[in-house]
């Protein structure tokens, strides 16, 4: 018989993960229980971690913002730190499936899926979000690209646990854009996605930080694009050239929601959006 362990403590995790490594952690549950509904996982005992308050405290450190791992998406989105300092993110949270998807899911539960079209990555990528793994013994922090290597894999060692969030204030950015492409307005998953910084003075471009989701097998990023804008006016022809550079740095796929080559253009397109987003938040 399958068990639920309640841990309260993070202590208490810790004697349960000792004494049940095949255990499967969870925290809302909304990608987990859709995988053993489906049957293609089918773990011997569950540990949700939604009790845990340590898991779950969001803190000002000054120059940056500490997450817990079990923080819903919609504390997020009501939060008055993340809402001031991380639009980029917000604006994703938005469009992150639907209320009661929300009111479960958590910010660590898309982080560890690893999905190449969850919706908090390519905002994570561009804010250089870092993450805290955390072991009876021992923690490590290392930035969030560095942890996630494919589509559904991670570097997350056994009995280690994602805690923590970080990320830096940036509000040198003046341009915080985030927008995805699906089959329908809402509660689709991102075809392509992008998510945007800009640092925008007197029309030129200072510094530029752009991520794809949902074209490769994780969050696809482009320096050469990048630097295409940097140093240059926001235009659409400036625009039109990192787009052509963007679309040969993707790697997307053909599935049922898409081809490969539709994903390629919209990624490119996407670009041409930021020439109406002037120093805006969008």
């Amino acid at each position: 018989m399958r068990r639920v362990f309640l841990p309260r403590t993070v202590q208490e995790l810790w004697q349960i993960l000792k004494d049940e490594p095949e255990a499967a952690l969870y925290a809302g549950g909304t990608d987990l229980f859709v995988k053993m509904r489906s049957g293609l996982v089918q773990p011997k005992h569950l540990v949700c971690l939604e009790r845990i308050d340590e898991l779950k405290r969001m803190e000002d450190h000054g120059k940056e913002v500490s997450i817990g791992s079990c923080t819903t998406l919609t504390e997020l989105l009501r939060n008055r730190l993340m809402r001031n300092h991380f639009p980029v993110l917000i604006n994703a949270l938005e469009v992150l499936g639907s209320p009661p998807i929300r009111n479960m899911g958590t910010i660590g539960g898309n982080i560890v899926t690893a999905s190449p079209a969850g919706d908090t990555l390519p905002p994570l990528y561009v804010l250089r979000a870092e993450i805290e793994l955390k072991k009876k013994d021992s923690s490590r922090r290392l930035p969030l690209r560095d942890f996630i290597k494919g589509p559904g894999e991670t570097i997350l060692d056994p009995g280690e646990v994602l805690t923590a969030i970080w990320l830096k204030k940036c509000s040198d950015f003046n341009l915080h854009h985030y927008e995805k492409v699906g089959q329908r307005k809402a509660l689709a998953i991102a075809i392509v996605s992008l998510a945007a910084l800009l640092k925008v003075s007197e029309g030129m471009v200072r510094e530029a930080r752009l991520a794809w989701g949902s074209v490769g097998p994780t969050v696809v990023t482009s320096v050469d694009a990048e630097a295409i804008l940097e140093g240059n006016r926001l235009s659409h022809q400036g625009l039109e050239r990192a787009s052509e550079v963007a679309r040969k740095a993707v790697r997307p796929i053909d599935d049922l929601r898409a081809g490969a080559d539709y994903r390629r253009q919209v990624a490119g397109n996407l670009l041409l959006r930021l020439a109406l987003k002037d120093g805006k938040t969008s």
